[in-house]
């Protein structure tokens, strides 16, 4: 209650309303698996450090294919040398999620780094580097593992300022201007002596000094002993690098006007750092041997950079790839509170991200039968999970027929996850046909495909709304011909068909998840739950620690009300009028004295929701013409 101590006049603001409950976001995809580079949990401690380098990245978030290719790389080949199926499943996946209709999604990459004697990880050898100078005094590292570093090329330029000596006020020494600490500056006898002209620059390593602080906070030149000197007379130019990084011919990152002191904000080593660069998803880092970056010796760090600088592109070497995944490296961890190098891995990572609604693991097909089943009932564990609120869309064996593909079915039984079958055909967007042969096609499994209709799905319809009898993009056709016959032994076993219709393309012909409780036998119903349960929860956290009382009870109820309102006018309730379509009931019915006792407040929620019209039937009669209606 506000204190009244003083006598005067008192406005106070209050509501008159309940508070709303607001839906939350229900096609956010999540992948976890193999690609060709990206954020991956790891640590070590590289050469001259005293403290581990730790790296703990969530999941990264992408919203285009462009922005996937950016943080993970492209189509190519991903995994050991000595997997069987290296095809870059999940890059693939997520290309057909944005091309269906998807939005977000989450990526949680896997690299099981190889382990030594002692259990402990190798991970020197899985990234690769470029030194700088001979000795190397610093190195361009790639921050992130896979031999697709080697593919990074480096390019150095230098950038030389006009005159920035001036002279000082009465008499005074002269000072620089335009620059602050960390600056490097290249001194001449005199203005005429600066280089003219277009050509790169070439600075002399013996004339290059950077700026410094005096005691009296003037600037100066750090000398050969530390001491901050006075420019003298003459001319100074302000020397500065741009680092590009160029990934094939499908990227280039340029990073302009980099300083030389690692005292300077923009100072390659902290511009180009590997925990927090400027750049989150900057491919290489730039090593000094030291957290924080040492002060390096400019002379040969200007010697290093000219021998770089010399050639157009150098190209990074060292880096390997991962030894063989097994399905134990996607299913992951959660993170431990007790030790920071211990993040949370594969789907144990994109557990952490509460806006997942959907999740696949594409990199599932890649494994014999029984592992990927174990892969498979991993990720049924995931989404089962309680608070997990999401569903998982599992895909098939590879080149399964009828009878496989439902001996495989009939290893789960989920309310929490839903099979597509066959799989699809695409025309390989990384080959190059010779004119006039075939384009060559190669196979990928549904579920990328499906998670993109989902997204698509409810953002045009809500997600009450079966994502079936929606038309797939981006595919030549499917594996196998699912005829109205064969779909009959599938569907009744809840194995979603995709199938191709004469004038109306290739379309997701089946809505049921692989539970056999059939109060949840569709994929709409279930993941309307997830939606209200979700919603309901997320929006209902202020009443936590109120007084459990008639007045809570009521705003409860209003709030719930008010949205399922809401919900039902959309057409996701069944139902004339919202008596019809569902009850709330929070109230001395739904809670006993024992219950007040310990703190418990019961709301009791029903919702009648619809159900797809999965077969439409039309009955029809003869009819003759006298005959007489009522």
């Amino acid at each position: 209650m506000p204190e009244y101590l003083t006598p005067g006049v008192y406005v106070e603001e209050t509501s008159f309303r309940s508070r709303s409950i607001e839906g939350v976001a229900t096609s956010t995809f999540g992948m976890a698996g193999l690609t060709r580079y990206g954020p991956v949990p790891y640590f070590l401690t590289p050469p001259g450090w005293t403290t581990p380098l730790v790296m703990v990245p969530s999941p990264q978030l992408v919203t285009s294919f462009t922005e996937f290719e950016r943080a993970f790389g492209s189509l190519g080949d991903v995994g050991a040398s000595s997997l069987a199926d290296r095809r870059n499943y999940l890059a693939y996946a997520a290309r057909a999620f944005f091309a269906n209709g998807g939005r977000r999604l989450y990526v949680s990459r896997v690299f099981p780094f190889a382990n030594d004697a002692n259990g402990v990880p190798t991970l020197a050898s899985n990234f690769a580097q470029v030194p700088v100078g001979n000795p190397a005094i610093g190195a361009f590292r790639s921050r992130w593992p896979g031999e697709a570093a080697n593919e990074f090329a480096i390019g150095i330029s230098f950038q030389r300022s006009k005159n920035i000596l001036v002279p000082g006020a009465n008499g005074a020494p002269a000072v620089l201007k335009g620059v602050q600490p960390g600056a490097a500056v290249e001194t001449f006898a005199n203005a005429g002596a600066i280089p003219k002209g277009s050509g790169p620059v070439v600075p002399t390593s013996a004339s290059v000094a950077i700026v410094g602080r005096a005691a009296d906070d003037s600037l100066g030149i750090i000398d050969a002993g530390g001491n901050v000197v006075a420019p003298g007379a003459g001319a100074v130019t302000h020397l500065t690098v741009t680092v590009n990084v160029r990934w094939g011919s499908r990227r280039l990152d340029s990073y302009p006007g980099l300083e030389l002191g690692s005292d300077h904000p923009r100072s390659i080593a902290n511009v180009l750092q590997a925990v927090d660069p400027a750049d989150d998803l900057s491919l290489v880092w730039f090593d000094t041997g030291s957290r924080p970056p040492a002060t390096l010796a400019v002379g040969p760090f200007v010697d290093g950079l000219k021998t770089l600088a010399a050639v157009d592109w150098t190209f990074m070497t060292g880096a390997t790839e991962s030894t063989a995944v097994a399905p134990a490296d996607i299913e992951g961890d959660a993170s431990d509170p007790d030790d920071p190098k211990r993040a949370a891995r594969g789907l144990g990572a994109l557990a952490e991200q509460e806006d997942i609604a959907i999740v696949a693991v594409p990199d599932a097909v890649r494994f014999a039968l029984t592992d990927q089943i174990d892969m498979t009932n991993a990720l049924i564990t995931h989404c089962e999970k309680p608070r997990a609120y999401r569903i998982g869309i599992v895909d098939p064996p590879k080149d399964s027929s009828i009878s496989e593909v439902r001996s495989f079915r009939s290893q789960f039984d989920s309310e929490y996850a839903a099979l597509y079958y066959p799989w699809m055909d695409i025309v390989d967007p990384t080959a190059k046909p010779d004119p006039g042969a075939p384009q060559p096609l190669i196979q990928l499994p549904p579920s990328g495909f499906a998670a993109g209709i989902y997204a698509r799905s409810d953002i045009d319809r809500g997600v009450h709304k079966a994502p079936a009898n929606e038309v797939v993009r981006g595919i030549v056709g499917f594996k196998q011909n699912v005829t109205f016959d064969r779909q009959s032994v599938l569907n009744p076993e809840g194995i979603n068909a995709l199938r191709f219709f004469e004038g109306r393309a290739n379309r997701v012909w089946g809505a049921r998840t692989m539970s056999s409780d059939p109060e949840w036998k569709y994929v709409n119903v279930r993941r309307l739950f997830l939606f209200l349960e979700h919603s309901i929860e997320r929006s209902t956290q202020w009443a936590v620690f109120e007084p459990n009382n008639e007045r809570l009870w009521a705003s409860i109820r209003q709030s719930v009300e008010d949205f399922l309102v809401t919900v039902w006018r959309t057409g996701a309730l069944m139902g004339t009028k919202p008596e019809e379509a569902f009850f709330v009931r929070c109230d001395r019915t739904t809670m006993t004295q024992n219950d007040l006792d310990n703190g418990r407040m019961i709301c009791l929620i029903g919702v009648a929701p619809t159900y797809p019209a999965e077969f439409v039937i039309f009955r029809i009669g003869q009819w003759t013409a006298d005959s007489q209606q009522s």
